[in-house]
């Protein structure tokens, strides 16, 4: 027993000698002076206080990380994203009350003292050297302020937040130069306000106004004394003195700090017993962060946003300026999303395609001539549950995306295009077999391609010969393939960088003759904006998801915008025009059609039915349907979606009706403009006498005809019927 006694004592002298010596080392820090170099603790002091020079005069504070607010077009609330729930507002939006209660719990001489309290150092020393530990401490709040803006600047980073609060003379040392300054720049009152918008309040709520709406789901300006208490109470232990979880705890720690308040005539003791009679009443708000909680299905849209600002260096130079500022929060940004369009797209969805089908969907719709994206949603939740997914199916794996998916015949538009821009009507025929082996060598943008493989056609009756319009139509295999390999590689390739297509996973495209047949993947974003050249009269406006930014203070922020140029010529994009409306009203996209507008476009499916597709547009909208395995491991035969069997998908019986009803929905009461298009087959568009093998067939009137033409005195031979129209010398 002797010993323990005699330990004991030990305990309490060193403790004391070490209070004793933060305290004369806060009394020299505060009068400027050096401290006498004798004996062991005045040398550690003195040590200490050698480097306090070296620290800067001012405080770099951080600005406090706060709730960034996500707008839809109109400027409805998508979502609230933060690293940290706070919402900074200024002392005339507190309660007096608050102020008065942190106050009386935590620095009752706040006012009295400058950034060191002398006396409550004195006090502490005293204090803990009797009861043989650290039972008082002796920080002022501007101290705790100072410590909590180290805390602030820390981010989530442990280990930093580690050295913002180890307990070591040297950061105490810090924490007091920068207190004297702060009091001698800030004052008192500026100094409560900013202490009352860092501190934690528990339940993930930083400042006392995301505290008041967390515990009581109100302004902090509306507190009352009781509530006003119970969180200056929280703030010595967030998790000790949680109403939610310890009520008892709370409800002692309230009363404790109503005593106090009475004590120092803040409020009267009157109010304090009445106050500490009434039980906690909490009407608690959960935490609502992030884009899982976006409405509408717009998680995935609200990531996309995430996502810009992250990649794109209108916000910073390098991603970790970007990164710091999106964690930093506090903007409020308005975005394109069009409401209407987005309900229509999660309608469709979970209409078509159910979460807890062996594949998914995804779709996004665009503007054409602003690259404004109205909508993006998929059939599976945004979350982290079963069946749930953080992958956004719609856009490229840089952007949060996955490696894409191969567009299929989606792509033939693309090809098209190119060749009408060198000059290859749309009557070009070609003899289009079932089955055939690619030509070769075909022109590449860097030399020639000399592989071996075979094409052939989804259906054993689709043998040719076909124009361009028919062989669109029903998406016909080797006529692309025959098309592709008589222009060359290059124009395709070209054609596609001018639309914005690119490889998902950010690799350039392969110049082979297969990209006719979509074999390279792509993102449905990627792939709407493309056709959104067509209805734009052939020019390509990039994609863009954010209107405009404000950050905490109001102040604009820029944004990055479309860009758009010319990809083809108006005439060669209403001839796509022309050619896909083929495709909705005679061909394989009938199941897409809608009723009383103009629209046109592509299905698509890839060898063994890992993906299928449907990309179209109106004149004020484009978007793009992709339906598969985002694991590319599932193929749909003998496959139920949304309830409905299929031997196996197409994009016409799935993608297809998918389009049609989001459209219809997202158009509903708009204006139905006619797209632009072009007679294909006119007599006066026909006749080319080039003798290079592009003869335009022109049934009824033929030209004179040239080698590679068809029979003998130009025109259109058709098997089986009789050489009226003549011909040259060439096949087909």
């Amino acid at each position: 027993m002797a010993k323990k006694r005699e330990g004991r004592g030990q305990s309490r002298t060193q403790q004391a000698a070490k209070f004793l010596g933060v305290s004369v080392l806060a009394g020299a820090v505060l009068a400027g002076l050096a401290l006498p170099a004798a004996g062991a603790l005045g040398l550690v002091a003195k040590t200490s206080v050698e480097g306090f020079d070296d620290i800067p005069a001012n405080l770099k504070t951080p600005p406090l990380s706060q709730r960034t607010t996500i707008l839809d077009a109109d400027g409805g609330a998508i979502a609230s994203v933060y690293s940290r729930d706070r919402t900074v507002v200024g002392l005339k939006d507190m309660s007096p009350y608050i102020q008065k209660a942190i106050v009386a719990i935590e620095d009752a001489r706040f006012y009295q003292h400058g950034a060191i309290d002398l006396k409550g150092i004195a006090r502490a020393v005293n204090q803990n050297a009797q009861s043989g530990g650290v039972s008082q401490g002796a920080s002022t709040l501007t101290q705790q302020y100072v410590k909590n803006v180290f805390v602030e600047e820390a981010g989530d980073d442990p280990d930093k937040v580690a050295q913002a609060t180890q307990q070591t003379l040297g950061r105490k040392v810090k924490e007091l130069k920068y207190a004297i300054k702060l009091e001698e720049k800030l004052g008192k009152r500026k100094i409560l306000q900013n202490y009352l918008n860092i501190t934690f309040f528990g339940e993930q709520a930083y400042g006392v106004e995301a505290a008041s709406q967390r515990y009581f789901s109100k302004h902090a300006k509306d507190l009352s004394v009781e509530e006003a208490a119970l969180l200056a109470g929280i703030v010595q232990s967030p998790t000790r003195y949680d109403p939610v979880n310890h009520p008892q705890a709370a409800t002692a720690r309230r009363n404790t700090v109503l005593r106090r308040m009475a004590d120092l005539k803040a409020i009267t003791r009157a109010e304090a017993n009445a106050a500490a009679a009434r039980p906690i009443t909490l009407k608690v708000s959960r935490p609502k962060n992030g884009c899982i909680t976006a409405t509408d299905g717009a998680g995935f849209f609200c990531d996309y946003v995430r996502e810009v600002l992250l990649n794109d260096k209108a916000f910073g130079a390098t991603r970790e300026v970007r990164s710091k500022r999106w964690m930093q929060g506090g903007l409020t940004i308005r975005t394109t999303l069009d409401r209407q369009t987005q309900k229509a797209i999660q309608a469709s969805l979970s209409r078509h395609v159910y979460e807890d089908d062996p594949v998914a969907s995804a779709t996004t719709v665009v503007q054409p001539g602003t690259g404004k994206i109205l909508g993006m949603g998929q059939s599976r939740p945004y979350g982290f549950g079963t069946n749930q997914t953080q992958i956004n199916l719609s856009v490229d794996h840089k952007m949060g995306g996955g490696a894409g998916y191969q567009p299929g015949s989606t792509f033939k538009p693309i090809i098209a295009a190119a060749a009408l821009e060198q000059g290859i009507g749309p009557d070009q025929q070609y003899s289009s077999p079932f089955k055939m082996a690619y030509p070769k060598p075909v022109q590449t943008c860097t030399g020639t391609w000399d592989g071996d493989d075979t094409v052939n056609n989804e259906d054993p009756k689709e043998v040719g010969p076909y124009d361009m319009k028919e062989a669109t139509a029903k998406s016909v295999n080797t006529y692309y393939v025959q098309l592709i390999s008589d222009m060359g590689i290059c124009p395709a390739v070209t054609m596609a960088q001018k639309m914005g297509l690119q490889r998902a996973d950010g690799k350039p495209l392969r110049q082979v003759p297969s990209m006719a047949l979509g074999g390279q993947e792509m993102s449905p974003l990627n792939m709407a904006s493309a056709y959104a050249t067509f209805a734009n009269e052939g020019t390509y406006c990039s994609p863009v998801a954010i209107e405009s930014i404000t950050d905490a203070q109001g102040k604009a922020l820029n944004v990055p915008k479309t860009s758009c140029h010319s990809a083809m010529s108006k005439k060669t994009a209403d001839t796509v025009n022309t050619l896909l409306k083929g495709v909705v009203e005679d061909g394989t996209g009938k199941q897409a059609g809608l009723s009383g507008r103009d629209s046109a476009g592509k299905t698509g499916t890839t060898d063994s039915r890992y993906a299928a597709w449907f990309v179209g547009y109106t004149p004020n909208a484009a978007g793009a349907v992709w339906v598969g395995d985002p694991r590319h491991q599932r193929q749909m035969y003998n496959i139920t979606i949304g309830g409905v069997s299929h031997d196996k998908v197409y994009g016409a019986d799935t993608p297809g009706p998918i389009w049609r009803d989001l459209m219809s929905g997202a158009l509903a009461g708009r204006p139905a403009p006619a797209l632009p298009t072009v007679p294909i087959g006119d007599p006066k568009d026909q006749g080319n006498d080039d003798g290079k093998g592009k003869h335009k067939p022109n049934p009824g009137k033929g030209g004179k005809g040239g080698k590679g033409g068809n029979k003998p005195g130009g025109g259109w031979h058709l098997p089986g019927f009789p050489d009226i129209l003549g011909g040259g010398d060439g096949g087909w």
